[in-house]
């Protein structure tokens, strides 16, 4: 397994590491006896890094995470965030809460979820607009000196509310999606603060939700409650813009000798040693095709040939419907 550094002075964790959502919400019906297999898996693979957050399912995610987790503890870093506020009436309604006391409250509620004394990572799920990030970052601070969390981290955070949140603290890692068709992180300044204030940049949803594997073909795919029948890049004519430009992946992929998926996560894998993936999976099979990325070497000429197909602004869509967009970048 290839490992990188989180952060200046953090622990090496897996390069590539395991985002746990779509084993418990968003993505539609589960298989938990699967999931937890595929968590055994990833650690005997040598996979440390596990991905969850207390808002996913609402919390099924962190319990059935800490299942596989009995017995296997030290195996694995595990990574989960707060932040994200659901209402119980209605699921499509977030709400967003950095106030210090309810990151303490928080965290409490997620070790036992969870199962385990200490988070190795623990992250700001979206930045709160109402609370100073210095107030929010300080008492995630305060769980570091009572021995709950070993590492801080931000999700979605703009390069200057980085740079306020280190001053407070040092910041592991900020978590971002970034893909071929989510190049954001390179163009907004999410990067360069990264790189500056010796950041790593944890790359969520690397596979495009799933869209990069080329095993998406048609909206229909999607199961009822899956959140991406009503995602702007998976609609109308986004969706069949989109297709186009994974068809022309799928092409490059074959030139290397590789999978759709395998490329794509190479080329973010490619783009700094600061750079870490957390694609999702619930299968096995899945798992091991991802892992099968780390043997992927993209040379400069192969680099350039991929961003000619996807340059920043390829993707057709914006990759959250608007009130989901206004929570990033923040």
């Amino acid at each position: 397994m290839q490992t990188r550094t989180l952060g200046s002075h953090g622990p090496r964790v897996s390069a590539l590491g395991l985002g746990c959502m779509g084993m418990s919400a968003f993505y539609g019906a589960h298989d938990d006896a699967e999931s937890i297999a595929t968590i055994h898996h990833a650690l005997e693979r040598g996979l440390t890094l596990l991905d969850t957050a207390d808002m996913y399912g609402p919390h099924t995610n962190e319990v059935l995470l800490g299942k596989a987790l009995k017995g296997r503890r030290e195996q694995a870093f595990v990574a989960t965030k707060f932040g994200i506020v659901l209402d119980p009436n209605d699921p499509a309604a977030r709400g967003i809460n950095g106030r210090p006391a309810y990151v303490h409250a928080a965290c409490d509620a997620s070790l036992k979820r969870l199962g385990i004394d200490t988070i190795d990572l623990y992250y700001q799920h979206r930045v709160d607009p109402g609370v100073p990030i210095e107030e929010t970052v300080g008492a995630m601070a305060e769980l570091i000196a009572a021995g709950k969390v070993r590492y801080l981290g931000l999700s979605e955070a703009s390069g200057a509310t980085l740079e306020r949140a280190c001053t407070v603290h040092p910041i592991a890692a900020l978590q971002s999606e970034f893909s071929l068709w989510t190049r954001d992180p390179q163009t907004n300044g999410m990067l360069a603060a990264c790189r500056k204030l010796g950041v790593s940049l944890v790359a969520y949803s690397p596979l495009g939700r799933g869209f990069l594997t080329g095993a998406i073909r048609s909206p229909d795919d999607f199961d009822a409650d899956d959140y991406r029948r009503g995602s702007p890049r998976f609609i109308g004519d986004n969706f069949a813009r989109n297709l186009q430009l994974v068809e022309q992946v799928k092409t490059l992929a074959a030139d290397k000798g590789c999978s759709p998926a395998q490329l794509a996560l190479a080329w973010v894998l490619a783009q700094g040693d600061d750079v870490l993936a957390i694609p999702g999976t619930r299968r096995r099979s899945r798992l091991d095709e991802n892992l099968g990325a780390l043997d992927v070497r993209l040379g400069a000429a192969e680099l350039k040939a991929i961003d000619a197909v996807f340059p920043p602004d390829a993707a057709s869509g914006s990759r959250y419907v608007e009130a989901g967009m206004r929570m990033v970048n923040a």
